[in-house]
């Protein structure tokens, strides 16, 4: 279970803030639970790195590739990524410093409440309005109105996208074109004014572990290209800086014996108005008057290969932290959250994301367990 405001990766930015004299404001959550403020020794400026699908069992088996990853400090021990583990979930949540239940940004794929319509958070650009969407400030918000200049460096593409407008709201968002330039960028933001929070996004590494898997060659040649990222980023550091890395959720290889094809599950579809999320974490959303049966038929279909609960049984868990009402309903009348390695796919519905190797989503440690790594500048050591 994610440990919303103790040590999960809603509590990063929020403790980088506080780190650099930033306060800010996430309910009824501490403030800086993972004690930045004293591990980074006070800091005018700060950058923090997000290697898209980097778990930190991933890295812990691949020390020899990333040494300078594996170089880094280890403040806080292992964090957390939030349920489900999947990435426009995580950015919200990195973004925003909040739990999902209150950003409501949900899932990969989610319902649009009233509508009839799935929303892919991903391919999202102005409909719903962001804004309205995820209503919630952002720390790169709270930081700007602090008088602090925010940057977000990540993927030309991804301007202007509505996830990008959703979760770093409030940063200027220049764009990159390469690994170099996004080096660069985060380097020359870092040092462009005396006070300033940066963030950088690498996303190429989770795309070469869902096509190739992360037990192959391109995925452990793609990660020695993020750790010279990492260098690069190292050997700019301003000496009044610090470096921090993290990521948004571990991901792990999924075998053809674990993959249960919902196509071939009839009944399954019973009663059922639309299937969302993705194949390890799925939100099932029932006609009106099917929920009891619908849920009986997944759980007892599904037996072992996941943990299928009621909406009520999954916000009351905890494990979406809080959930605000106005956003509840985007969450399935049926959760179905993945054991081990299964995968629930669907290749008539999904054909490309059903033919990746590998997956995330769900509530196993390889899935949930992400890095914190820090570097300080001279003058904080």
């Amino acid at each position: 279970m994610p440990r919303y405001g103790e040590a999960t990766l809603a509590d990063v930015l929020p403790g980088v803030a506080a780190a650099i004299g930033v306060p800010v404001r996430r309910g009824d959550l501490p403030a800086d639970p993972l004690d930045l403020t004293t591990s980074l020794g006070g800091p005018r400026r700060a950058a923090v790195l997000l290697i898209d699908g980097l778990g930190a069992d991933l890295i812990r088996a691949h020390a020899d590739i990333a040494p300078a990853l594996s170089g880094l400090a280890r403040p806080a021990g292992d964090l957390s990524a939030p349920c489900p583990s999947t990435t426009p979930v995580s950015l919200a949540t990195l973004g925003t410093g909040l739990p999902p239940g209150s950003h409501g940004i949900l899932g990969f794929v989610t319902d649009v409440p009233g509508e009839d319509r799935l929303l892919n958070h991903v391919q999202w650009r102005d409909d719903p309005d962001p804004a309205v969407w995820q209503s919630q400030p952002t720390v790169f918000e709270q930081t700007a109105a602090a008088g602090v200049p925010a940057t977000a460096v990540g993927p030309f593409a991804y301007a202007g996208s509505g996830l990008t407008r959703a979760v770093y709201r409030g940063a200027e968002y220049p764009g990159s074109v390469s690994h170099g330039d996004l080096a660069a960028q985060v380097l020359a933001a870092l040092s462009a004014t005396p006070r300033a929070l940066v963030y950088g996004y690498v996303p190429e590494l989770d795309l070469t572990g869902h096509v190739r898997g992360v037990d192959s060659p391109a995925w452990r040649a793609q990660l020695a290209l993020v750790d010279r990222v990492v260098e690069l980023l190292l050997d700019g550091l301003p000496d009044d800086a610090a470096l921090l890395v993290t990521a948004d959720h571990g991901m792990l290889d999924v075998p053809e014996g674990t993959r249960f094809d919902l196509d071939e599950e009839p009944e399954l579809a019973e009663g059922v108005r639309v299937l969302a999320g993705e194949p390890r974490a799925r939100y099932v959303h029932a006609e009106p008057g099917a929920e009891d049966d619908v849920l009986a038929r997944w759980r007892e279909v599904l037996g072992h290969r996941a943990c299928v609960l009621s909406r009520g049984e999954a916000i009351a868990s905890g494990v979406f932290g809080p959930v605000d009402d106005a956003v509840a309903a985007r969450i399935g009348d049926v959760v179905a959250l993945a054991r081990g390695s299964w995968a629930l796919t669907t290749p008539r519905l999904e054909p490309g994301p059903s033919r990746l190797v590998a997956f995330h989503g769900s509530l196993t440690a390889t899935e949930l367990a992400i890095p914190l790594l820090t570097a300080r500048g001279r003058a904080l050591l």
